[in-house]
């Protein structure tokens, strides 16, 4: 029996080879679909990952660009200076502050917008358009709207308007608010929540609008208030909607960093961790600690955004299913 005969009279080896061939075939499909996102993923890689190596490598290092001579292995010191230091410490809860007081106002500014919007009402194409607006201004922009249009304690709109309620009642001279000193932190929140607000409003009126009407047209015919629909049905509704937009929300706010150096340039304890890293690296020139500092955000920046990951997967599936 010649080898051909032998390799054929083999049992199964007629229904194995197409199956191999039918695998390889699924192979090489599988790589031509990939083949034209391998250059953005190879660009993506160069961007981000590299640069984020580097960072992580420097963070165990005691590197200061005014002593290049005393560079050396660090450890983990450099990380145990970021939990431990006074003032990268009071950023660190400086950044929780900014970061929970913004997205909670945004939030629920943004739920009372969206159920007005869910109405139906003249202009009401007009008046979403105009929401949304403060959402696609420029980060710098907007801080700066805030800084000398608005919070200016000379010519800022706010103190425009008190003195002029205050001539109405005839009274010679208003009170000037200056939040840009006398309450920073609320000046950073203000300009940011004006910012974020749309954002949140767009989030939550896409749940809105994809509520199942018919459960609350049935409510309405049973007699449920407004109060009750809203509290049973539509609550329990968004609670995805609301997650989605919270981590959404804290992932960027945690990493903002024009609010604070436009308005207040960090000072009167509105230093986040973002601006922290900015000072340690630029005018302290301690490269490892502001590296250690900047992957330490980098960290807590994963975890919120593996719970946001979560979340825009659970919705998938709930519209899959549907």
């Amino acid at each position: 029996m010649t080898t051909a005969t032998a390799r054929i009279s083999r049992p199964g080896h007629n229904a194995a080879n197409p199956a191999r061939e039918a695998k390889s075939r699924e192979r090489a499909l599988a790589w031509a679909r990939r083949a034209p996102l391998l250059p953005a993923l190879v660009f993506l890689i160069l961007v981000t990952q590299l640069p984020f190596v580097a960072t992580l490598v420097i963070s165990f290092m005691n590197w200061n660009s005014l002593s290049p001579d005393k560079t050396a292995f660090a450890g983990l010191e450099n990380y145990a200076t970021v939990l431990t230091d006074p003032d990268l410490r009071q950023a660190i809860f400086t950044t929780i502050l900014l970061t929970v007081s913004v997205v909670l106002i945004s939030l629920l500014i943004g739920l009372g917008l969206a159920l007005l919007l869910d109405k139906k009402f003249l202009g009401r194409g007009l008046a979403r358009t105009l929401l949304i607006a403060p959402f696609l201004v420029v980060p710098v922009a907007a801080a700066l709207i805030w800084k000398h249009a608005l919070l200016n304690p000379t010519f800022g709109l706010i103190n425009g308007v008190l003195t002029w309620v205050w001539s109405l009642f005839g009274s010679a001279e208003a009170p000037q608010l200056d939040l840009l000193s006398q309450a920073p932190m609320m000046a950073v929140i203000l300009s940011l929540v004006w910012q974020w607000t749309p954002f949140m409003m767009l989030i939550l009126l896409a749940g809105l609008q994809s509520r199942p009407m018919d459960t609350v047209e049935a409510a309405q015919m049973d007699g449920a208030t407004p109060w009750g629909i809203f509290r049973h049905l539509t609550l329990p509704h968004l609670r995805q909607y609301l997650e989605l937009g919270g981590l959404l929300g804290a992932i960027y706010i945690v990493q903002n960093f024009d609010a604070v150096f436009t308005l207040t340039a960090g000072g009167l304890g509105t230093a986040n961790l973002p601006y922290a890293i900015y000072q340690t690296f630029y005018f302290a020139n301690e490269y490892g600690l502001a590296s250690a500092a900047g992957v330490v955000v980098v960290i807590g920046t994963i975890i919120v955004a593996t719970f946001a990951l979560r979340t825009v997967f659970s919705l998938f599936k709930k519209e899959a299913a549907r």
